[in-house]
């Protein structure tokens, strides 16, 4: 089976990467390395740099390569930055999917994976932990241009037949998260307690995510390959506050290190947690590591990372 990764280059690509391979599919990664790295291109997976907004550049992929599955997780997945140039997330995240939907309607891709947001996407859900029944009200564009997508998946399948799995991600953290251009809390946390500079806390610090490990989420893209289609929460059903992800990170650093309060950011919700029961019924999968373990799994990366430099 021929498996085209989209972002594959990036934080939780190239983990899904790893694990299509490690279970013998021929994986094809195209990344335009905004934010992805060449290094993160796992040993065996096939490589060519490109922008999923360049329809031409695709076509040849999709001509040359043949996928039968295209996993999509190309994006522009900033929060912060969709709120100052939705424009652009716009363009990367509804356009550029939009380019490979068509592709794969044309060249007969048997299954489409999206890894959407569970995060951004249902707002500020009354009910929490919030399940795929909760009705989407994102605050952000970057919310909203994932639930387009859904919509758009919606459409393709009804119209085209093409058969789609979308997983909605809660807050994704873990080795190789970029502290720079992916806006993941735990990455900046880790790289800023190296540099010796204090953790900026936007808001109260009460404000809740639901962190999951991205070994874990890879181990349900291999799970979505075969499963009935649909989409999917994939999170831990757990609220954790900043403060407290701050008060185990102590834990897992060893030492006390300097936090500093910001004012709150536009477009981020207040709480989140994802219902993953779906998950565990139809896609038979759950999360398998605990906050503390995969803090420490982090921790030791950036570490490792810190020395090498």
């Amino acid at each position: 089976m021929r498996i085209l990764i989209t972002g594959g280059a990036g934080f939780i690509g190239s983990w899904v990467a790893e694990a299509f391979l490690k279970n013998g599919y021929d994986v094809l990664i195209l990344d335009n390395l905004s934010t992805g790295k060449e290094a993160n291109v796992p040993k065996g997976a096939n490589f060519l740099k490109g922008d999923i907004r360049d329809y031409k550049l695709v076509e040849g992929v999709f001509s040359d390569f043949k996928p039968d599955i295209v996993n999509h997780h190309a994006a522009q997945i900033n929060v912060r930055y969709s709120v100052e140039n939705p424009i652009f997330d716009a363009e990367v995240n509804i356009i550029g999917t939009i380019n490979l939907l068509e592709l794969s309607v044309k060249h007969g891709v048997e299954r489409f994976i999206f890894a959407s947001t569970g995060g951004a996407i249902y707002g500020e859900p009354t009910k929490l932990p919030a399940d795929e029944t909760t009705p989407p009200v994102p605050i952000s564009p970057y919310g909203v241009s994932k639930y387009s997508v859904e919509t758009y998946l919606g459409y393709y399948r009804t119209v085209h037949g093409l058969n789609y799995t979308a997983l909605r991600y809660s807050n994704v953290y873990g080795p190789r998260q970029n502290p720079h251009g992916e806006a993941g809390v735990v990455a900046i946390f880790c790289s800023r307690i190296l540099q010796g500079k204090p953790c900026l806390i936007y808001g109260d610090g009460n404000q809740t995510r639901d962190y999951v490990f991205v070994g874990d989420v890879a181990e349900a893209n291999l799970n979505a390959l075969k499963a009935a289609g649909g989409i999917y929460n994939i999170g831990t059903s757990r609220e954790t506050s900043v403060n407290e992800l701050v008060s185990v990170l102590k834990k897992v650093v060893g030492k006390d290190f300097k936090t500093d309060y910001a004012p709150p950011i536009p477009g981020e919700v207040r709480r989140i947690s994802l219902d993953i029961g779906l998950a565990k019924r139809v896609l038979g999968w759950s999360p398998k590591t605990e906050l503390e373990e995969g803090l420490a799994l982090t921790w030791d990366w950036f570490k490792e990372k810190v020395t090498e430099q």
